[in-house]
């Protein structure tokens, strides 16, 4: 799995295993940590100093802010409505659809397993708990969790849970 040519990678970039990675047409901000089995399509943003947990995969039209985490194995989807052929049976190509951007604000963090459905932001500072299904958006300081993710609560002004 390589590092394409058309990757930009800010200054002090590290990637874990760069012979594990599959990187391609990407932008990758300064200090940000990638792990190994990653796969980061074109057309990607990925701001400075997050951390990106092995086995992730981040598809095309999806932007990251600064200071996000990522945990190991969350997949982001970016076809609301996935098929192989089209209407009348041939294979789909590159026209047969449309990205769907997604957008996560900085300091979210998304914990491990949790699927990110397309279209939806989720918030500055917003948690989303492990092996959460993310199907709308997650406002800022908010923390979902469950299948679909759920509001549990929101943090409160200086980015502490509630007592």
């Amino acid at each position: 799995m390589p590092i394409a040519e058309n990757v930009q990678l800010g200054d002090g970039v590290s990637i874990a295993h760069p012979e594990l990675v599959n990187l391609y047409g990407c932008r990758i901000g300064a200090a940000t940590k990638i792990g190994p089995f990653v796969e980061i399509q074109k057309n990607v943003t990925i701001g400075p100093r997050c951390k990106v947990g092995s086995h992730s995969f981040i598809c095309e039209g999806v932007e990251i802010g600064s200071d996000c985490f990522i945990g190991h194995h969350v997949c982001f989807i970016n076809d609301r409505h996935p098929r192989s052929v089209t209407p009348d049976g041939h294979m789909q190509t590159d026209e047969d659809w449309k990205v769907i951007p997604t957008h996560v604000d900085s300091r979210a963090s998304i914990g491990s397993g949790a699927v990110i459905l397309c279209g939806v932001t989720i918030g500055a500072g917003a948690l989303v708990g492990a092996g959460a299904v993310v199907t709308h958006d997650v406002a800022p300081g908010e923390v979902v969790a469950g299948v679909p993710a759920r509001l549990l609560y929101r943090f409160d002004s200086e980015g502490l849970p509630p007592k």
